[in-house]
């Protein structure tokens, strides 16, 4: 058997679940991913163009090789495509399914999805855009192709233009896990003072800014904690500016880019980790990370992770989109609570170890395929990797309000 993953590029955050996959394989088995574009500078500036691996085709190269990865993906009795947006890649397969010139037993097909509407589900009423989801997606309903959710405001996306029913699951990104004896990584937090981290690339729509104003409310109420921002980007000399005027030097302190593995050691440090981004952070591999490192995280509630891997007060805190007093709130009560801290960063830790990993996630996909294979109907877990989302994190649109 042939399982084929297809993405624009491969990173750090998809590498840990590749092994797994390639680690549950059956003899005879090959995994292939197939990169389809150069990496970004920027993030090569952030260390994620570190690793090629030997399992990764980079189809860009040339004319010859891109050919050759076409074919793959067209006979591969299994192919998980994501994060590429050039259909021309996984269409033929898609077509000759449909119109019968392949045999849709002997074929599965994945889509790896983050949300479609980061702009808002108000989108979805273009015709335009109607008419492309109903030819990329919709119309190959009846195929063995199911959407795997990256984010829990993706199945809510695809429920409007009617596109996998029942055929939705919960999945997302699976960076490196890290095995610590928890309670010894926990007690090494919060000497002294508290420290809180924040850190991304310096966009709009992550709101850095956010945690400056966190800092200087804090700071108002006479707290001892120390802050790190770490990152670049257009926002950065803007932040910089926050910082000065209100008057945080020497308690923000302002990195630039650090490499996976120093900003993993920042978080194994940091006893609260603040996500800010807003609706247009598709998951946020971040909050995988920062919760195996044992942080009280509180992040904003329209982060694609969040629905999937926190609960409020469970094991983090989350606060609504863009709501800079809960923000504040939250924090508040993290920094002036040690074993609030504790507790949910260990919490967080479990979530991520026991659930929400790359060996997780593997073995059940292999599950999944082997049982397709089999002629046998696949059970849903109740929770975490390929449970059930039916789309019921968001639904701000209805055919009603949209005109129809």
């Amino acid at each position: 058997m042939r399982i084929t993953f297809v993405s624009n590029y491969i990173n750090h955050h998809q590498i840990p679940f590749c092994r797994a996959m390639i680690n549950n394989l059956s003899e005879g088995d090959k995994f292939t991913f197939i990169q389809t574009q150069e990496m970004e500078d920027d993030r090569k500036k952030m260390g994620w163009d570190k690793e090629i691996p030997d399992f990764v085709r980079l189809s860009y190269t040339s004319e010859e090789e891109k050919k050759a990865c076409r074919e793959l993906i067209f006979e591969s009795e299994v192919v998980i495509f994501g994060g590429c947006e050039d259909e021309s890649y996984i269409a033929p397969r898609l077509e000759a399914l449909r119109e019968g010139s392949a045999d849709d037993k002997k074929y599965l097909t994945f889509r790896y999805s983050e949300r479609v509407y980061k702009e808002g589900q108000w989108k979805f009423v273009t015709p335009k855009g109607l008419r492309k989801k109903y030819l990329d997606h919709t119309r190959y309903n009846s195929l063995p192709v199911y959407l795997l959710c990256s984010g829990g405001y993706v199945a809510s996306d695809f429920s409007l233009f009617g596109a996998y029913k029942g055929k939705k699951y919960k999945w997302g990104y699976f960076p490196e896990v890290r095995s610590y004896d928890i309670d010894s990584l926990l007690e090494a937090k919060g000497y002294g003072h508290v420290n809180i981290l924040w850190s991304g690339r310096m966009l709009d729509w992550k709101h850095p800014e956010f945690a400056v104003l966190t800092a200087k409310y804090l700071k108002g109420k006479g707290y001892d904690f120390t802050m790190d921002i770490v990152g670049d980007g257009p926002e950065k000399e803007r932040i910089m500016d926050m910082v000065r005027n209100e008057n945080l030097v020497g308690r923000v302190k302002i990195s630039g880019f650090k490499k996976p593995e120093e900003i993993r050691s920042m978080m194994e440090k940091a006893d609260i980790y603040l996500f800010t981004s807003d609706r247009n952070e598709g998951w946020g591999a971040v909050l995988n990370e920062s919760m195996n490192s044992g942080c009280a995280v509180v992040a904003g509630s329209m982060i694609g992770a969040v629905p999937y891997l926190l609960k409020d007060s469970e094991n983090g805190f989350v606060y609504k989109n863009k709501d800079t007093a809960g923000l504040f709130e939250k924090c508040e009560r993290l920094v002036t609570d040690g074993s609030l801290r504790k507790r949910l960063g260990k919490a967080a830790y479990e979530t991520v170890t026991e659930l929400w990993n790359p060996e997780t996630a593997a073995k059940r996909l292999k599950g999944f395929i082997d049982d397709f294979f089999a002629g046998k109907d696949f059970t849903p877990y109740e929770s975490g990797p390929l449970s059930v989302d039916e789309g019921g994190a968001e639904n701000t649109i209805s055919k009603k309000t949209a005109g129809y």
